[in-house]
């Protein structure tokens, strides 16, 4: 028995041992980042617990052919796209909050609702948190977006439904938030250094500093406080053809604090990207970490950078001569493969 009880001291003390060190090195391991206001991003799980009651609203944000062929089962469709749905015909929001009372009314959004945007693949994740900044800035406080879109729901095991949703017509009435709307008139006094906002550039690298111009000019606006492009912002997983770590459709807590984490939660910040549209990723994420004043800037780089009289940092001029050789040289190869095809006829 005595040796029975020396190993099984002894066994005591290795485990003992070990669980101590792996309590050492989780401890001292940083801590994941947290969402601080997690209700705005919604689980699969959480939007099946809720889908069915009746000031639940579900928006399928893709087309309405991705829409028919599968949606969430007893969500609507606004026809479009969000971010043209949403949107007038540059791109920009309806400055007229009545055009979106009535939209949304017809559709059968009411103020008392819960509305819930997805959509399905990176691309239209951006339709998704289109829809939420909208609703925001039309001052609406039970919006969510579903984290992972479609794949989420799928991959927790629900199904897909190809029946055409309508919801009875009902009345919104907006009460729209200023503030979440920036205009460039602050962000001329950012560029100036006459107000001390923060501003997230969310383009990518080469259009930060010029080099990728899609305005009249490129750069970027003076006193940008952190330029991150916002796919670089989302989860990653491992490609299984390319084997290579890519992003997807998934907002990242960690990755969100990675890119932010170093700006002042307590100060005015604004996004901007081209079109104000990576932008509404942006100010998802950031109302999602706790910060307490942001704004999508809508006109963004499109605007801004066609204001020849507006101050920009690395600014780089569109090449329009590099351009019209460009398209001398394709109008020439053209019409010789033109030629030929008739030759041969």
């Amino acid at each position: 028995m005595k040796f029975v009880d020396e190993n099984y001291a002894r066994s005591r003390t290795t485990v003992g041992a070990i669980l101590g060190l792996l309590v050492f090195v989780l401890g001292s391991a940083p801590a994941a980042a947290k969402w601080a206001n997690p209700d705005l991003l919604m689980t699969a799980e959480a939007l099946n617990a809720n889908a069915g009651e009746a000031d639940w609203v579900v928006v399928d944000c893709r087309s309405l052919k991705d829409y028919a062929k599968g949606h969430i089962p007893g969500a609507i469709s606004f026809g479009d796209r969000c971010k043209k749905a949403l949107r007038d015909a540059t791109s920009r929001v309806f400055r007229d909050a009545g055009k979106y009372e009535k939209l949304l009314g017809a559709v059968g959004i009411g103020n008392d609702d819960h509305v819930v945007f997805y959509g399905g693949d990176l691309g239209t994740l951006l339709d998704a948190t289109v829809g939420f900044w909208i609703m925001e800035y039309l001052g609406h406080d039970k919006v969510h977006v579903l984290n992972g879109g479609v794949d989420a729901w799928r991959k927790a095991g629900y199904r897909l439904d190809n029946k055409l949703v309508k919801r009875e017509p009902t009345t919104f009435k907006a009460n729209v938030m200023a503030g979440r709307y920036g205009e460039t008139d602050e962000v001329l006094k950012i560029a100036s250094g006459e107000l001390k906002n923060q501003l997230v550039d969310s383009r990518t690298k080469k259009e930060f500093i010029g080099k990728d111009i899609r305005a009249i000019r490129g750069g970027h606006v003076p006193n940008v406080t952190v330029n991150v492009s916002h796919i670089d912002t989302l989860m990653k997983e491992k490609n299984p053809k390319s084997g290579k770590m890519e992003p997807v459709a998934y907002l990242d807590s960690d990755a969100a604090e990675k890119a932010f984490g170093s700006m002042d939660k307590s100060k005015r910040t604004l996004a901007y990207c081209q079109t104000g549209t990576r932008s509404t990723l942006t100010y998802l994420q950031l109302r999602a970490l706790g910060f307490q004043d942001v704004a999508n800037w809508d006109e963004s780089w499109r605007v801004y950078g066609s204001q020849i009289s507006y101050p920009a940092a690395d600014e780089q001029w569109y090449n329009f001569a590099g351009l019209n050789k460009k398209l001398k040289a394709l109008e020439k190869k053209m019409a010789q493969l033109e030629k030929k095809s008739e030759a041969g006829k």
